[in-house]
């Protein structure tokens, strides 16, 4: 098993450098079971707001925003407490736990708004206690040179996972049930089987006390003066700013292309197949050309969806078409983005670093469901993608032109 990047020698052979570090596997893992789970419930979610509660647009939007937001904070408080106690592990253990536990609660508060909006926050908190721990325990068992494609590989086995979660929920709601109690009971399952492998089996390199470097808050703070870091941090923000949520793209992508309401549940495989798909081999690309070409290029991609989104064609055609690109977006920017803030960053604030690139784009991507939903309360829906196009292309032009983080 690798441990962190500084360490590893020069000398070591081609063979052994190429493996996939043990840690990476087994958190792939983890992360492929509670994608399956938090995916059921993604899937699930426009279905059950809109269709089952009746509730609004602006209504799915704030609780799509609490989904995607309420990790923004933690992200800094897991990341910091990580590098704190030199254990990140427990840290996302706990995170990994607490949204475990939140898949009981679900069918607990029925149809409350504000019930369901809280359990959407405590389970988006244990993602944003666990994300920068478990990033940092991957950073840190793998090379340098080939964090791209660790994290191409991680996030590879993550999204089978969110490939499995909508079949799932799919299958259930068109052969079992449209009852919400057994969708969230068999994610919980799936939540518990990743749980027991994160305790029982991954395995981290902690150091004596005596090697440890004392992190205060001050450090993590200081990485702000970080120029790398920084630059980064802002044009990731900017461009979740711009970024309409998972939900939204499918709920628009339905009303567009006309197919029935069920394939809703459906949709996210398709971007799960071309995340599948692509996540190493961009990973491994993003290594050569460079970490934050790749990631820039992932969100023109972007922009052709939202150019499909305004309709040029309809039917299961488009649907093909939008979803596929939809994933090639997330292929390129998820783990690509972490890969290339692990450089930027020490090891003993690895996960601090890493948390605020990742609360920046979290707490970004909150207001931007808030403010699509908004727009679809307010605007047709052609209208408000037309917004959201503008807004992406004006993003992407300030990030290219002005911004320029470090290439790397």
């Amino acid at each position: 098993m690798y441990v962190a990047s500084a360490r590893v020698p020069g000398g070591v052979p081609p063979s052994a450098r190429s493996k996939v570090p043990t840690t990476v596997v087994l958190l792939g893992t983890v992360s492929l079971l509670t994608d399956i789970s938090s995916e059921m419930v993604t899937a699930f979610l426009p279905v059950y707001v809109i269709f089952n509660l009746q509730m609004s647009y602006l209504q799915l939007g704030l609780l799509d925003g609490i989904y995607t937001g309420a990790t923004a904070v933690l992200r800094l408080v897991g990341g910091h407490v990580s590098d704190r106690i030199g254990r990140p592990k427990a840290v996302a253990t706990a995170g990994y736990g607490l949204s475990a536990v939140t898949k009981l609660a679900f069918p607990l508060v029925g149809a409350s708004a504000g019930g369901l909006g809280g359990v959407l926050a405590a389970d988006r908190a244990g993602k944003g206690l666990r994300t920068a721990p478990r990033d940092a325990l991957i950073s840190l068992s793998t090379p340098a040179d080939q964090l791209g494609s660790a994290f191409g590989v991680h996030r590879t086995m993550d999204t089978i996972g969110a490939l499995i979660g909508p079949l799932v929920t799919f299958a259930l709601l068109t052969w079992v049930t449209t009852s919400p109690g057994p969708i969230f009971m068999i994610s919980f399952c799936f939540a518990l089987l990743g749980l027991i492998v994160l305790a029982f089996f991954v395995r981290e390199q902690a150091k004596p006390a005596e090697q440890r470097v004392a992190v205060k808050v001050r450090d993590a703070l200081g990485l702000l003066n970080n120029r790398g870091l920084r630059r980064t941090a802002i044009a990731a923000g900017l461009l979740g700013l711009a970024t309409i949520s998972d939900a939204f793209v499918f709920v628009v992508l339905q009303q567009v292309s006309g197919v029935s309401p069920t394939w809703l549940a459906l949709m996210p495989v398709g971007t799960a197949l071309t995340f599948l798909a692509l996540a190493t081999p961009l990973g491994r690309l993003a290594d050569r050309v460079g970490r934050w070409r790749i990631f820039f290029a992932g969100h023109v991609a972007l922009l052709a969806v939202y150019a499909l989104l305004l309709g040029p064609f309809g039917g299961l055609a488009l649907v093909i078409a939008t979803v596929a690109l939809h994933g090639v977006f997330y292929a390129a920017t998820d783990g690509v983005l972490m890969a290339h803030g692990a450089t930027l960053v020490p090891e003993h604030l690895r996960a601090s670093g890493l948390s605020i690139v990742q609360t920046g784009q979290a707490l970004a991507r909150f207001a931007s469901s808030v403010g699509f939903g908004l727009l679809l309360t307010a605007l047709p829906f052609g209208t408000a993608v037309l917004i959201a196009t503008a807004a992406l292309v004006a993003v992407l032009v300030a990030v290219a032109l002005v911004i320029r983080p470090e290439v790397g």
